[in-house]
């Protein structure tokens, strides 16, 4: 199974690929620090239903793509444009990707997440709820939704 989502024609957003017994999920916005986007926290949803069904797939892995982080948390610029207007695509966002995060927290299989580089927000709602996360010399994991009174 490979699968992708896209932002561009050039780029997909999300790769999902199955490597033997191991499902794989790689976030790629690198130039936007893998920040995610609404589409992106569907398509993590629909690789972990498809990855949880299939006998084949023992453990999933969870990794950024380029060299600056796992994921700098949800696509600030979208949520914000989104509060601009009706608010529904925020509203939906945060409904889905807490929604996400708690099902990574009960998912069947073993859920690795490489925390390598810069996770914060959603970024660490798509590792610290998995059952094994693996940080590096280079993790950095800020609080800045403390500050914004959400965490």
């Amino acid at each position: 199974m490979v699968a992708a989502t896209q932002m561009s024609s050039r780029e997909p957003t999300i790769i999902v690929q199955a490597e033997g017994s191991l499902g794989r999920i790689r976030l790629n916005r690198p130039r936007a620090l893998n920040s995610l986007t609404l589409e992106m926290v569907r398509q993590i949803a629909e690789a972990l239903d498809y990855f949880e069904k299939d006998a084949r797939i023992a453990t999933v892995l969870v990794t950024g793509e380029g060299d600056r982080g796992l994921c700098a948390g949800g696509d600030i610029r979208a949520i914000y444009e989104s509060g601009r207007s009706d608010g529904r695509l925020a509203l939906a966002f945060w409904r889905e990707q807490y929604t996400l995060d708690s099902r990574i927290a009960h998912f069947c299989k073993p859920y690795i997440a490489v925390m390598d580089g810069l996770t914060m927000g959603g970024g660490v709602g798509l590792s610290a709820h998995g059952s094994i996360r693996v940080v590096t010399e280079r993790t950095h994991r800020p609080q800045a939704s403390i500050k914004r009174g959400i965490a």
